[in-house]
């Protein structure tokens, strides 16, 4: 079996205390069959720390790109090209919007959207999105950016059906993580149950959300095992099948040869 981590942020991880170094992270994961990942940034000197802490890996491929609630202050966007076109990076962002936590940012978010699909689409590059309170403006950005000529995935779903339907129709793949295990998340299973399997991703989102039953715990590439086994029920097909339909997604949004996926 061959599983993939498609959003992962290998610089948030403990490495004080519950890993030694990023090869013991991705050697945990490896024994559970999880053998490739996406390491995602949130700001333009966390991309560059990250890929100095990770190095020049076979199984890891970068996005470049700054959060939504990274937005206090301004940052280059001619920088921001330049780093995104670098060899290794697959992937603008995470980008998006999130009026929940910082509202006061929307207008400087939205702007940095922008920007994000705007350099996705010169580049190729497919856009990370995240979302939160902003259902909306966010697909309203991604219609009026033509993001579908880039295409992208939004990551760590948490919206409903509707809006994984508007998020299809535009072209996207949508990405479930160890929320879709949480009790109070059936609207969201829903949801999972709907989008096809060509077009699903999975994630940890590591360390954040850590699925049941490690929910409290820090998150680590390994337990996209358990989010996939939890999806594989909730589509009724076998883990195996999962594994292979969410590793050909991937490989197809961020063009990367399968062939290298089968060989990390």
């Amino acid at each position: 079996m061959f599983l993939v981590d498609s959003h992962c942020h290998l610089d948030g991880l403990n490495y004080e205390s519950l890993h030694k170094d990023v090869d013991d992270v991705l050697a945990k994961a490896a024994a559970r069959d999880v053998k490739f990942f996406l390491a995602v940034a949130t700001t333009l000197p966390g991309y560059q720390s990250m890929r100095e802490l990770v190095g020049e890996r076979d199984n890891v491929v970068f996005s470049c790109g700054v959060h939504p609630l990274n937005q206090d202050e301004e940052y280059d966007v001619e920088t921001l090209r330049t780093l995104a076109a670098e060899p290794g990076v697959v992937a603008m962002g995470e980008t998006g919007l999130d009026y929940y936590y910082t509202p006061e940012t929307k207008a400087r978010q939205q702007e940095s959207f922008r920007n994000h699909i705007r350099i996705g689409r010169e580049l190729n590059k497919p856009v990370i999105v995240h979302t939160r309170d902003a259902r909306e403006d966010t697909l309203a950005i991604l219609r009026e950016e033509k993001a579908m000529d880039c295409a992208g995935v939004l990551h760590c779903f948490t919206e409903d059906r509707e809006t994984a339907g508007k998020l299809l129709d535009l072209g996207f793949y949508i990405s479930f993580s160890g929320i879709v295990t949480f009790r109070n998340a059936e609207q969201l299973r829903e949801a999972a149950r709907y989008v096809p399997l060509d077009r699903l991703l999975i994630e940890t989102d590591s360390p954040y959300l850590a699925p049941v039953p490690h929910r409290g715990k820090e998150n680590q590439p390994a337990l996209v095992r358990d989010v996939a086994e939890y999806m594989a029920v909730l589509k009724g097909v076998s883990v195996d099948e999962l594994a292979k339909a969410t590793t050909q997604n991937f490989s197809q949004l961020f063009h990367i040869d399968a062939a290298r996926l089968q060989s990390a």
